[in-house]
C-alpha cells in the first residue's frame, strides 16, 4: 500500500505531503486530477533514470492503473458522456465513508468535479476525510452515534446546501436505498445521483421488491408475505416451512442485518440481533423471513 493509500501495483510510490490536521469545517487538500497527471509524467522519467530505456506497454498500464489516470482520449470520452459532466455538474458531496468514498472521489477528480467529505467525530482520522477536495464533520462530537452520522439526513443536506454542492452521491449502504432522503436531496435542489425514489421505493426495500417479483411471475423462494416485528410470526413461518431460514433487514444491504438459522433454538437471538443490527446500521429494524438454499 502506497502512502497515499491506493495499491502500489509493484511501482515505487511518491509520498504525499503530510497531511494537516483540521479543524471541523476546514477545507482539507486532495490529489485533483492534475496533481495525478504531473506525477504521472515525473515516475515515468523517474523509471527511465532506473535505466529502463523505455516503459513496456505493460509498464505503462500499470503506471496509468496506479494513478486512475485514463489517456487523453478516454478523458475525453469520459467527459462528452458522462451523465454527471453532461449535467454540469461542478461540486459532490459523498455520503459515505472510507474506501466506498475515496472510490466516487477518485472518479470525480477524473471528471474534473471537486468532492465533499463528510465525516462522524470517530472518523476524523479516516482517509476519506483527507481525499476530497473539502471535508465537514457531520455534527458535533455525541449528538449522533458513529453509524447514526451518516444517516443524519438533514444534518448532512445543510453540509451539501451550505457547501454549495450541486449533487449527492450515496455510494452504497447508509441512505442509498433511502428514498425518502432521496426525495429531501431533490427537494433541496439537488441532484441524486442514483435510482429515482420511486425505484427506490419498488426496489430498495426487499419486501416490496419479492412483491413486485411476484407480479412480474418471477419465481420466488418462500417467505414471509411482508415485514414481521413479533418473534411469534417468525415462528409460525418457520413451523410451515422449516429450516434453515434467513432473517434479513428490509433496507440496506452488504450482509448487515442478516441472520441464517437453522434451528428453532437459534431462532429467538438471531431474530432480535437482526432487528438491532438493522436498525443500527440503516436506521430501519424491518425484517423478514425467507427459506435459507445452503446449496442453491
Amino acid at each position: 500500500m502506497s502512502d497515499d493509500g491506493y495499491p502500489s501495483d509493484g511501482i515505487t510510490s511518491i509520498s504525499t505531503s503530510t497531511v494537516p490536521k483540521h479543524q471541523h469545517g476546514e477545507e482539507t487538500p486532495s490529489m485533483n486530477f492534475d496533481y495525478l497527471k504531473y506525477n504521472f509524467k515525473s515516475l515515468s522519467r523517474q523509471a527511465s533514470h532506473e535505466n529502463l530505456a523505455s516503459l513496456s506497454s505493460a509498464n505503462a498500464e500499470i503506471l496509468e492503473r496506479r494513478f486512475h489516470m485514463p489517456n487523453e482520449e478516454g478523458l475525453q470520452h469520459l467527459k462528452n458522456t458522462s451523465p454527471v459532466v453532461s449535467k454540469k455538474f461542478h461540486k459532490v458531496l459523498i455520503a459515505n465513508r472510507g474506501e466506498i468514498a475515496m472510490r466516487i472521489m477518485r472518479t470525480a477528480h477524473e471528471l474534473g468535479l471537486k468532492t465533499v467529505a463528510i465525516y462522524a467525530y470517530e472518523d476524523r482520522l479516516s482517509m476519506h476525510r483527507y481525499k476530497a477536495d473539502e471535508s465537514f464533520q457531520i455534527a458535533p462530537e455525541g449528538k449522533h452515534t458513529p453509524v447514526g452520522a451518516y444517516l443524519a439526513q438533514d444534518d448532512i443536506i445543510d453540509i451539501a446546501i451550505r457547501r454549495n454542492c450541486d449533487a449527492v452521491h450515496p455510494g452504497y449502504g447508509f441512505l442509498s436505498e433511502n428514498a425518502d432522503f432521496a426525495r429531501k436531496v431533490e427537494a433541496a435542489g439537488l441532484k441524486w445521483v442514483g435510482p429515482k425514489p420511486e425505484t427506490i421505493d419498488a426496489l430498495g426495500d426487499k419486501v416490496k421488491a419479492r412483491a413486485v417479483a411476484t407480479e412480474c411471475a418471477v419465481p420466488v423462494v418462500p417467505g414471509t408475505d411482508g415485514p414481521i416485528d413479533k418473534l411469534s410470526d417468525a415462528h409460525t413461518f418457520c413451523n410451515e416451512h422449516g429450516f434453515p431460514v434467513i432473517i434479513k433487514a428490509a433496507m440496506g444491504g452488504g450482509g448487515r442485518g442478516m441472520r441464517v438459522v437453522r434451528s428453532a433454538d437459534e431462532l429467538d437471538s438471531a431474530f432480535e440481533r437482526a432487528q438491532s443490527e438493522a436498525l443500527s446500521a440503516f436506521g430501519d429494524g424491518t425484517v423478514f423471513i425467507e427459506r435459507f438454499l445452503d446449496r442453491p
